[in-house]
């Protein structure tokens, strides 16, 4: 597969005959003419919900990691952003470098791009955090030198998105598809949890904020991905098969794996409302969910344990703020999901 050209007059392709991939574009983004409608849905939905790292106030956040944390949790709250920012450095460059060369449906093409900002926008935060609170920055930026479970997780989740760096294939842009879903809808959630905990014991209610802030853009990140695998599977079925399915469910039995074994790590059993029971069952319950919305089987049968989660991330359009008394309005992003 050879990345598509920036600008191709010669196309005589079609709307209908447009691809997710290996189609051939003209090269010109036209909004009003869309296969995917899904994908102007989305870019209207997180262009509703654009958010700048100022409009959170983090000034209690001080004084609580500094005099009302415990140990245990101060030590989670650093490998969280750590983790974090890891991610979003990671999803930055690939999608720009990894992925979007290859789509060639420019209105994914331009979501995809949004994404990317948005991303950007996510490690922007973490440096506004993680200066205004934490004791040594530079420990939490360079954390995986020095902790060998975060910088297992790393590795494998560097190592999958960079076997795109060789011979791009079909198969493989349908994995690194698949892959990206698992880092929008797993490997997130052991850290936003771990601040939502925090603050459901009033404290780091501006970091719980922040967090709300950056899980609601990575919720569109996974539908993105989400629709553009729902996609494939209609244009090109013959890439479902018994391999791929074996392959795909082996990629997120994995994830599982580290995302269990990194929030054990970091919560240590010492943070009020986990237990490594209630960690295991909890990204189970995010696996087989992801694995249903593609189209695939449940893996475990898992409940889902902390439902309490769930009210920490809501924005509705107008509601009392979460942690504040006074009354904010969220009326950005009032799309439904169910339009997807």
């Amino acid at each position: 597969m050879k990345r598509k050209r920036i600008y191709n007059p010669s196309s005589t392709e079609t709307l209908s005959e447009r691809k997710v991939f290996s189609g051939n574009p003209h090269g010109i983004l036209n909004f009003t003419k869309a296969k995917y409608q899904w994908a102007l849905k989305l870019w209207d939905l997180m262009e509703a919900n654009t958010w700048f790292p100022k409009e959170v106030d983090t000034t209690d956040d001080v004084r609580d990691y500094r005099t009302n944390l415990t140990a245990a949790e101060k030590r989670m709250y650093d490998l969280v952003w750590s983790q974090l920012i890891s991610m979003d450095s990671f999803q930055t460059n690939n999608l720009a470098d990894n992925i979007n060369p290859y789509i060639t449906a420019p209105e994914i093409n331009a979501v995809l791009a949004r994404q990317a900002y948005e991303e950007a926008n996510h490690s922007k935060s973490y440096a506004v955090m993680v200066e205004a609170i934490c004791e040594n920055t530079d420990l939490i930026y360079e954390m995986e030198k020095h902790d060998e479970i975060l910088r297992k997780k790393n590795d494998y989740i560097s190592s999958v998105y960079e076997e795109l760096a060789g011979e791009v294939t079909d198969e493989k842009l349908l994995y690194a598809m698949v892959a990206n879903q698992i880092l929008e809808g797993v490997y997130f959630y052991s850290g936003f949890t771990a601040i939502y905990a925090l603050a459901r014991a009033g404290k780091m209610l501006g970091s719980a904020q922040m967090i709300r802030f950056i899980q609601r853009d990575e919720i569109t990140h996974l539908l993105l991905f989400q629709n553009m695998i729902n996609s494939v599977r209609k244009e090109r079925p013959d890439l479902f098969n018994e391999k791929s399915e074996k392959k795909i469910k082996e990629m997120f039995v994995k994830a599982g794996e580290l995302e269990i074994e990194w929030g054990k790590y970091i919560t240590n059993n010492a943070i009020m409302g986990f237990t490594d029971e209630i960690i295991e069952e909890y990204i189970h319950y995010l696996v087989d969910d992801r694995l249903t919305s593609i189209g695939f089987g449940k893996l475990y049968g898992a409940k889902h344990p902390i439902k309490w989660v769930d009210d920490f991330a809501k924005f509705n359009e107008q509601k009392s703020n979460f942690f504040e008394s006074k009354v904010t309005n969220y009326s950005k992003g009032s799309l439904s999901f169910d339009d997807f």
